[in-house]
């Protein structure tokens, strides 16, 4: 009767040490997300994954979006904050928007202060997620952290570059420390970009993004920069839509909470679920109907 308590128990040891041993070494692995401009078309994302997988065939490989439009930095930038927020802390990017591959831009890899880590060019790329977690270290990657024997090659960085030292980061094959060297913060590239503000009893931002689906207009204008406005649900606002300083729109809407809170067909303002105020048409496309674009030439002036 002992002997077999003293076998129970020493089972349930080893069991526990086990679980444990696979807990910690579970711990040291990271989801690893892709976010690109490539398509899927060709086989540019297979490959990235293929490499990611080839060196640890255990890592939980996820997509962002592989359809921001070509070369547009800005948009994989505002995706890229769009989303990670909702994502684990050690999660690893690999994000590759990067119409400068193979010049004198750096390969980097930063760290935020929400334990995130970004892969990829250092040409603005980062700019909103190191604006709204906080930048806690930038490194340069160094040739140690790149696909062996591919050195000869100059534009597939995603491959060659991105995805390989992703996957060792997030397989916990390396550590954050060992990536390359330290580059100062204030050296990281941002991009410049209209900010909303409060000024003459007018709200103003800009349009960082459409939300393409549905046509709606995302602005940047916060929760808290309208609150400046002194406006509650139901209020009817004065609306313009600028290009180049040039008025593409302007009319009165109500501000409400969604779409089914006014008439099909009709105009409206609400906040959108980064909760930042957005224009729409209920079942309809606003930027359609009205000829509106987002980038850093549009703006949105809003008066009560």
């Amino acid at each position: 009767m002992i002997r077999k308590i003293l076998l129970t128990l020493l089972l349930l040891i080893i069991l526990g040490t086990l679980g444990v041993f696979y807990i910690l070494s579970d711990k040291s692995k990271s989801a690893l997300v892709l976010m690109t401009d490539f398509g899927v078309k060709d086989g540019a994302v297979a490959a990235m994954r293929g490499v990611a997988l080839k060196l640890a065939p255990e890592l939980g490989i996820h997509d962002l979006t592989h359809e921001i439009p070509t070369y547009n930095i800005w948009e994989g930038a505002y995706r890229l904050q769009q989303t990670a927020p909702y994502w684990a802390e050690g999660t690893v990017f690999v994000c590759v928007v990067d119409p400068g591959v193979g010049t004198e831009r750096k390969s980097i890899i930063l760290k935020t202060k929400a334990n995130h880590y970004y892969v990829g060019p250092d040409n603005g790329l980062f700019t909103l997620v190191a604006e709204s977690e906080g930048v806690e270290e930038v490194r340069e990657i160094s040739a140690a952290n790149r696909l062996p024997n591919s050195q000869g090659s100059y534009t597939f960085h995603g491959r060659d570059v991105f995805a390989y030292s992703g996957a060792k980061l997030a397989s916990g094959k390396i550590r954050f420390t060992e990536v390359g060297e330290a580059i100062p913060n204030n050296q990281l590239i941002m991009l410049d970009y209209p900010k909303p503000k409060f000024e003459n009893n007018i709200v103003s931002g800009g349009i960082p993004i459409l939300d393409i689906q549905y046509g709606n207009v995302w602005t940047n204008i916060d929760t808290q920069t309208f609150g400046k406005l002194g406006v509650k649900q139901g209020d009817m606002l004065n609306v313009k839509v600028l290009a180049k300083d040039s008025l593409v729109f302007q009319g009165l809407m109500p501000y409400v909470h969604t779409f089914g809170d006014v008439k099909e067909g009709d105009n409206l303002l609400y906040m959108n679920s980064l909760m930042n105020l957005s224009i729409g048409i209920n079942m309809d496309s606003f930027a359609n109907k009205y000829g509106v674009s987002s980038g850093n030439d549009w703006k949105v002036e809003i008066t009560k």
